[in-house]
């Protein structure tokens, strides 16, 4: 199960985007146009954080785990070592993400879940001998995505390789030696499939979702179990 069939999906501002994966699993995308007080409303701030823009995307991924499901259990919200948010009886997995005016979250109540939201920049070209694999190269070179800029193909790749590393959740991830593409990327109106291959303990084969919007990138990966 990929995870990528993106029939089942409702707009309604301020929700940015939503897709329904299955029964069991949900994502969603807030396009932050409020005030801190709207938020606070309906989620607690659970740590103290100073600067006011970075509030603002911490409450508003918190809000977006009660939207898609209204049992979560956000008070119970632990932070691991590796910074991971999560619950500590496992009832729901959850990963959360946040860029710019943007905040995702993707939420399963049986799935591992990794989620990645990115803003197209032109920055990303100084970080991209951290991240890009030859293999990766060689893969977006035999691809058809003649259509993409440069910018949108490395922050594709660093937003798939981020998403990856939310899933795998334990932290101490090379992202050039650890996650490669593994395979064609199919592209389609705007919504990508990206074949990768997770290499720290074992030979692990993912499939990323991606999708674009203008200069915004979402990706995301799950898994059974």
């Amino acid at each position: 199960m990929s995870g990528c069939n993106l029939k089942n999906r409702t707009i309604k501002l301020p929700l940015f985007y939503q897709h329904n994966i299955n029964e069991t699993t949900k994502l969603a995308v807030w396009k932050i146009e409020e005030e801190e007080n709207f938020f606070l409303q309906h989620v607690p701030l659970q740590r103290e954080i100073t600067h006011p823009h970075k509030r603002l995307q911490h409450l508003a991924a918190r809000y977006l785990l009660r939207y898609l499901f209204p049992d979560f259990p956000y008070k119970e919200i632990l932070i691991a070592g590796t910074r991971k948010p999560y619950l500590p009886n496992d009832r729901y997995h959850f990963s959360v993400s946040h860029s710019g005016n943007y905040a995702a979250a993707l939420v399963s109540s049986d799935h591992r879940t990794g989620i990645d939201v990115e803003m197209v920049s032109g920055k990303i070209r100084k970080v991209m001998h951290k991240f890009m694999h030859e293999n990766d190269l060689l893969y977006l070179n035999g691809s058809y995505l003649y259509d993409l800029s440069p910018l949108h193909l490395l922050t594709i790749v660093w937003s798939a390789k981020e998403a990856v590393f939310k899933w795998y959740s334990l932290g101490e991830i090379d992202f050039k030696e650890y996650m490669q593409l593994n395979g064609v990327i199919i592209f389609h109106n705007d919504q990508l499939q990206l074949p990768f291959v997770f290499k720290k303990d074992a030979l692990i084969p993912l499939m990323i979702c991606s999708k674009i919007f203008d200069e915004l990138v979402l990706s995301w990966v799950i898994t059974k179990g």
